[in-house]
């Protein structure tokens, strides 16, 4: 095991920690851009250090196409690749290969799919995933599990949790690095609890240095999604990291966060700022609308990045759909109030004022007091009184125009 994960502070099931990994000592919560090809688009590894990010995700499968995970190797490892000296974390390529492809098989051998290049079917197996992976030399490596929709039922979801079971034996075994790199497992079982619950204590009876809470985030209604997590982030050990994958909606990670999760990963805070888009307290500011055109404020008062001191809404409207500077200048603000979201999580858990912190999030979001009944619901399985967000439910307009 190469990380050690320390619990600095905790209100009821949500947790502050110091998570330490071989390149970099992170604070929990916290959120990990999605570097896919070994870059956040448009950022500097420079920048991406200034905003605080912590861990950036690379992406195993399109690193493996290009340059190849052997160049990688040859070259020192992603870290000196590309010059990032803090952490990484690599996922074993399955998504991809079953949400990017066409005719993606998946057997008991692996995840057969068509190449890219050729046409011709390929093999990912769960040990290759994971030499692939070595290779790389990410601080956390993912087990190659077998994905399914949660929005698939039936016999199907039974069989992908129980192959994935299957599978972490195998990735364990042709782990060549357990000492520099830390092999985390997914728990897999779609929406069916008793599923999930097997496939939890599976995966803990490995004694695995963290576990991922998968297939989530993929269409499933919110209700069954906090539900999910919930149940998840109670049987998982206390003392382990616990990381929902595919998770990049800062209400989404406010929620998992009390419900006792740590680690978050997802491209939409950067492909959301490529549309055009900004995240701000209140919600969403849609840069493009011609309402922006002579709006000479910051895109968020409140925000000390280097964008909201520099440039108007007026500025990056004019950019947004012309220059490619529109879309660096959002990503930049995008992942800064993450990196700010992930610290005030940390730091009101710290100081014992987590509560407090969660409703002045909510009231900002839902300002008439329509806070949507699933977070309600999820709030109070956290021992989170906000019943001072809530009021009358009506629309709230997420072009904030005023």
């Amino acid at each position: 095991m190469a990380l050690r994960f320390e619990i600095l502070g905790r209100f009821n099931r949500a947790r502050a920690a110091q998570l330490t990994l071989p390149h970099f000592g992170c604070q929990t919560p916290l959120f990990m851009p999605v570097g896919t090809q070994g870059t956040i688009k448009g950022l500097a590894t420079n920048q991406l250090e200034e905003i605080g990010c912590q861990i950036i995700l690379g992406n195993t499968y399109h690193l493996a196409l290009r340059p190849t995970s052997e160049l990688i190797d040859e070259l020192g490892g992603l870290h000196k690749f590309m010059n990032w000296p803090r952490a990484l974390l690599t996922d074993s390529g399955g998504f991809q290969m079953v949400s990017l492809l066409h005719l993606a098989d998946i057997t008991e051998k692996g995840v057969t799919f068509q190449s890219p290049v050729d046409g011709k079917p390929m093999l990912l197996t769960p040990e290759e995933s994971i030499q692939i992976q070595n290779r790389i030399g990410a601080d956390i490596i993912m087990a190659l599990d077998d994905v399914v929709k949660t929005t698939i039922t039936g016999p199907r979801i039974e069989e992908a949790m129980y192959r994935t079971l299957r599978w972490i034996d195998r990735c364990i075994a042709a782990h060549k690095r357990p000492h520099e790199q830390n092999l985390f497992g997914i728990v897999q079982g779609g929406l069916d609890p008793v599923l999930r619950d097997i496939c939890v204590r599976g995966l803990v009876e490995r004694n695995l240095p963290g576990y991922a809470i998968g297939g989530l985030a993929g269409g499933e209604s919110k209700d069954s999604f906090w539900r999910v997590v919930a149940q998840c982030t109670a049987a998982l050990p206390e003392d382990k990291p616990r990381y929902v994958m595919g998770v990049g909606y800062p209400l989404d990670i406010v929620v998992c966060s009390a419900l006792g999760a740590d680690m978050y990963d997802c491209v939409y805070p950067t492909r959301t700022a490529r549309f055009g888009t900004a995240l701000v307290p209140e919600g969403v500011l849609k840069l493009k609308h011609k309402a922006m055109a002579d709006d000479t404020r910051p895109i968020d008062p409140t925000c000390a990045c280097m964008v909201c001191k520099n440039y108007t809404r007026a500025y990056i409207h004019c950019l947004v759909t012309k220059d490619a500077m529109g879309s660096q200048l959002l990503s930049y603000h995008n992942l800064y109030y993450m990196m700010k979201l992930s610290r005030d999580l940390h730091t009101s858990i710290i100081q014992e004022r987590f509560p407090e912190f969660v409703c002045e999030f909510l009231q900002k979001m839902f300002p008439e007091g329509n806070v949507p009944e699933w977070v309600c619901n999820a709030m109070e399985v956290a021992g989170i009184d906000i019943s001072c967000c809530c009021g009358k439910t009506s629309g709230i307009d997420l072009l904030l125009l005023q």
